[in-house]
């Protein structure tokens, strides 16, 4: 891989992405890279953390997509969902993905960020969607994921007046939900994820399924997978080692 740095735990990845020379753009190669890494973690569930990298200018998590590339694109290309397609694996993979941001997050960088189950920021961090501006719009999840996130209000004047947040705007609508120094960014994130990992893996991919399904959906989709749960070795496991610990 030549956009992505990737460091693997037992429990988590840790991926960079690394294209600093361009601020982290969002190109063809690292879309077909993050597919890759899809195709893993669909088969080999794992918490992922999203980072970005430090450039000659500062950290950056990721400037959008690739305007060279973008430029280029015509109609056919907007109906391929070429970022929108990625997004939306990354925000289907069984564990949770946790977004550590640092510097920008703009236009597809935010909606990358957008799709995670997870938001942490360092003071420097600026995220907003630019693309109106450029004459397009936020069409790989930014205009539905951050009305869902963040309400329709503030949504409008990020997308339509092209509002940047700073950190701590985006700590007090919840678009991201803990700020650490720049240092202790990532340290953060792999506590996070260490924490996630204490659960039950089956019933943490269940429950996000669960969040994940329409508003239809339920009771029924809660019932069957809680169905699943009672079934499960790890439920009597857990459940009689609670059991045990409360009779001393």
């Amino acid at each position: 891989m030549k956009a992505l740095l990737i460091e693997e735990a037992p429990t988590y990845v840790h991926v960079r992405l690394n294209r600093p020379e361009v601020r982290n753009a969002i190109d063809q190669q690292m879309v077909d890279e993050l597919h890759e890494l899809c195709d893993t973690l669909e088969r080999e569930p794992k918490i992922l953390i999203l980072s970005g990298c430090e450039t000659e200018k500062g950290a950056i998590f990721a400037s959008g997509a690739d305007i060279s590339q973008l430029r280029e694109r015509r109609n056919i290309d907007a109906l391929r969902g070429i970022n929108s397609r990625i997004f939306r694996r990354i925000a289907a993979l069984p564990m949770p993905v946790i977004a550590a941001l640092d510097g920008f997050a703009l236009g597809g960088g935010a909606e990358l960020a957008f799709a995670a189950d997870f938001r942490i920021a360092t003071p420097r961090v600026r995220i907003g969607n630019p693309e109106t501006g450029l004459g397009i719009l936020a069409a790989a999840g930014g205009t539905w994921r951050l009305t869902e996130l963040v309400g329709e209000p503030i949504a409008k004047q990020i997308l339509l007046a092209g509002r940047i947040l700073k950190a701590e705007e985006a700590l007090a609508i919840h678009l991201v939900t803990e700020i650490h120094e720049p240092e202790n960014l990532i340290e953060a994130a792999i506590e996070l994820a260490n924490k996630i990992s204490t659960q039950d893996s089956l019933a943490v991919q269940l429950t996000k399924k669960v969040m994940h399904a329409p508003r239809e959906a339920h009771p029924m989709v809660d019932e069957l997978a809680q169905a699943i749960l009672f079934e499960s070795p790890e439920k009597y496991a857990r459940m009689d080692a609670f059991l045990t610990k409360n009779k001393k």
